[in-house]
């Protein structure tokens, strides 16, 4: 049995966590390399202590460091900080593959990094698809490594394709629960408060992730992400709205026959198949009960209801720098929308804005998605923001 070097970063974060205790059930699969967790500190401390990395990094800006290092109990394991320490362990090229786990653009130098090492990548951050696509799958196959969808819908995708003729691909249909709000009259989301947003009915994520499913913005994160991985263009990527979240994703070929991935709702399974892959590790996350499974239903999307879904489409076919925009300006309105500053409903306008404001400039180089990036934040939370009334 072949031992699968890895690092988790984000091990502290919902995917991180998850990806945790999948490797704690499989302890004789994995040898864990590097474990990066941003401010929660003792349950980091903790999963290293569980699994014995030779490197720890803590990504956030941390006060107490002395008093940090004194309750690292964990002798023998290398302590790094700060972002720094993240691009040290990711260029160490120590590992077989690195699960990206991380919240935001933070993820992307990083991803570069490993890969320009010579590591393949469990990608559950999407913003490095989003950000730099054409970039990054492109050193990836120059390079002849894997690059491995964690989203449950990319995840369902890849496991249609095996075997398969990318040319016979009519289309891919990515599902979506439709999030809390499917139901909501347009007219009251105006009104939504932060704890109804991250009240979503079938999956349990970070806060994040979970807003954007909100506002169905994960969704157009993910047709962005879906364009690299796959290889189609946008008209060959569609969405439909899936309530129960049993089939994760489905492909459609040109002969008419439909292929779909399904299982319960459960990110363990598209965790595992990550981390496993190409094998398939025998666990038990839970079963589909097709004896009580009566409604399977499906919809398409509501694109002015949900504006953000729509942008990102208009963001691919402008493409260039507006991906880059386009996340950075919804990772901004998140958290202006999660510390009371803006309205729900201002999330896709503040998207658009943006969007409109920019100058896109095609082919960037890693450096101009970056600086892309930072613009928009801060034309965000200044000329954006100010804009605003609520």
């Amino acid at each position: 049995m072949t031992v699968k070097r890895i690092s988790i970063w984000g091990s502290t974060g919902s995917i991180g966590r998850q990806a945790v205790d999948v490797v704690l059930r499989h302890r004789d699969r994995f040898d864990v390399i590097a474990l990066t967790g941003h401010q929660n500190t003792a349950l980091l401390f903790e999963q290293a202590e569980r699994l014995r990395p030779k490197t720890v990094v803590i990504t956030g800006s941390v006060e107490g460091r002395i008093q940090l290092q004194k309750a690292f109990k964990s002798p023998g394991i290398e302590l790094l900080w700060g972002r720094e320490g993240l691009l040290e362990i990711a260029g160490r090229g120590l590992e077989d593959l690195a699960l990206n786990a991380l919240v935001g653009s933070v993820g992307l130098e990083a991803t570069f990094s490993a890969v320009r090492a010579g590591v393949s990548i469990a990608l559950a951050n999407k913003e490095a698809l989003v950000m730099a696509g054409e970039l990054l799958t492109r050193e990836i196959q120059e390079r002849g490594l894997s690059l491995i969808p964690v989203d449950s819908e990319h995840s369902a995708i890849m496991q249609c394709l095996e075997g398969e003729d990318s040319a016979s691909i009519r289309r891919i249909l990515l599902t979506a629960s439709g999030g809390p709000f499917l139901n909501t009259p347009s007219s009251e989301l105006e009104r939504i408060t932060v704890e109804q947003a991250l009240a979503h009915p079938n999956w349990s994520m970070g806060k994040k992730v979970t807003l954007d499913s909100a506002t169905l913005i994960n969704k157009g994160l993910e047709v962005i992400e879906a364009r690299w991985l796959f290889g189609l263009p946008p008209d060959q990527i569609q969405v439909v709205i899936h309530p129960q979240s049993i089939i994760h994703s489905m492909v459609e070929f040109k002969d008419g026959s439909v292929k779909a991935q399904m299982g319960v709702p459960d990110m363990r399974i598209p965790i595992a198949h990550a981390l496993s892959y190409p094998q398939r590790l025998d666990h038990d996350f839970g079963r589909l009960d097709f004896e009580k499974m009566r409604n399977l239903t499906f919809q398409p999307p509501d694109f002015q209801k949900f504006g953000g879904l729509r942008l990102a489409y208009e963001a691919l076919a402008r493409g260039g720098t507006s991906t880059a925009v386009y996340n950075a300006a919804d990772e901004t309105a998140v958290q202006l929308f999660l510390s009371g500053e803006i309205r729900f409903t201002h999330i896709p306008g503040i998207v658009r804005e943006a969007m409109e404001r920019h100058v896109v400039l095609s082919n960037p180089s890693l450096d101009q998605i970056l600086e892309a990036d930072r613009w928009t934040r801060e034309i965000v939370h200044g000329k954006i923001k100010k804009s605003i009334s609520i």
